[in-house]
């Protein structure tokens, strides 16, 4: 039973998304909206909160409900705050699960994974999950990464691009790239521009300490991949490197 009370999870967690819900409108920002939607091509629908208000809320809620909240808690609120598309929601949702880190267990990494699957519907939030949490699971040994192998498949554009994003943290302390560029091979020719980009940023990370075996995957796939993923991935290289990695022009038929 949660550390809450009885009841289904949308009764159980009613009065805490009511305090969120009644905070966030009573801050709201519709400047700040109209200044940050530029950066979500897929659809910006916020309150507008900086980081301060962010700030007080956590710590409001924490006040006055942390004593009760279990990790397994914060994770089917999460779902519940998600399920309304607003980006503050689903902000506190993380923030209130980065508190309980040191508390990871591996079968939490598939419960925050589930984010991706049904709620998570942005790359900010995909990449501050994945960059600080998921990621936190791989560099303490709690799983290893291979377990982001079936995310590649996933029908989530934003839990395949979740697989590249983690790595990156995990990718800077490793001593041997080759499996991790295998885990992110099927994501070379994934339709999904966000996608893309999380797999060239994680390229091109992965390419400041592994130079050689970075460019020889980059070179396999340079004919057949979205350009994005170059795009990013060969973003701190000279010009002489870059065109390496330009894909061959394709021949036209003669009629």
């Amino acid at each position: 039973m949660s550390a809450i009370g009885g009841g289904n999870d949308r009764d159980r967690y009613s009065p805490i998304i009511a305090d969120v819900r009644a905070f966030c409108a009573a801050s709201a920002n519709a400047e700040n909206v109209k200044k940050y939607s530029r950066y979500f091509k897929e659809g910006y629908d916020a309150y507008g909160l900086g980081n301060e208000k962010m700030d007080e809320l956590e710590d409001a809620l924490v006040a006055k409900y942390g004593d009760n909240l279990a990790l397994p808690d914060v994770i089917a609120l999460g779902h519940l705050l998600m399920a309304s598309g607003k980006y503050e929601e689903a902000s506190i949702a993380i923030r209130l699960a980065r508190r309980y880190k040191k508390a990871f267990g591996p079968a939490d990494f598939e419960a925050l994974g589930a984010w991706l699957d049904r709620g998570i519907c942005n790359w900010g939030h995909t990449d501050v999950l994945s960059g600080d949490l998921l990621s936190h699971f791989l560099l303490r040994g709690i799983v290893g990464p291979d377990r982001l192998r079936p995310w590649t498949a996933s029908s989530s554009r934003w839990k395949r691009r979740a697989v590249p994003v983690t790595l990156i943290p995990y990718a800077k302390k490793a001593a041997d790239i080759g499996p991790l560029l295998e885990i992110v091979r099927p994501l070379m020719g994934d339709r999904e521009r966000v996608v893309h980009q999380g797999t060239g940023w994680f390229l091109r990370e992965a390419w400041k300490k592994f130079p050689g075996p970075v460019e020889t995957f980059l070179v396999e796939y340079k004919d057949t991949s979205p350009r994005l993923i170059y795009q990013y991935a060969t973003e701190k290289m000279g010009p002489e490197q870059k065109a390496l990695f330009k894909a061959a022009k394709k021949k036209t038929q003669k009629k």
